[in-house]
Parts: C-alpha cells; structure tokens; sequence
C-alpha cells in the first residue's frame, strides 16, 4: 500500500496495483481499475515515486525471504 493525502489534508492508503492510470491535469488524479477516482494533494511523480519503492521494498522482502528459507540448505 501507498499512502497518499486528498485535498482535505486526509491521508489514506491504497493499493497501487488496482490504480488504472494516474492524470495530472492540474491536480492530480488516480483512476482505479473499478473506476472510482481520487483527488490526491501528491504530484504525478511523486505518486509514481511512492509506487516505484513499494515494488521495490516487495521485491526486497521476497528475495529475503527466499534467501532465508535458503540458509541451511546443502
């Protein structure tokens, strides 16, 4: 999850894997696969950005976690 802030200065978490598309026009707008929308105070690459290290950091825990169920292992 990506925690991101409406307009109202609310902040919320989201699952990135059910954003769409994300439009800047100005401000910035998630479109979720279901079509619901959220306004969001982040700019589009900001918002990328947080996407981008939440992959990552899944990335990094998988390849831990293999690595530990790896250990002790001929």
């Amino acid at each position: 999850m990506i925690v991101l802030t409406r307009l109202n200065r609310i902040e919320f978490a989201v699952n990135p894997d059910l954003i769409e598309r994300i439009q800047a026009s100005p401000d910035t707008t998630l479109v979720m696969v279901d079509g619901a929308t959220f306004v969001v105070s982040e700019a589009m690459d900001t918002v990328i950005d947080s996407i981008v290290d939440f992959r990552a950091r899944v990335v990094a825990a998988a390849a831990d976690r293999r690595d530990r169920d790896l250990e002790g292992v001929d």
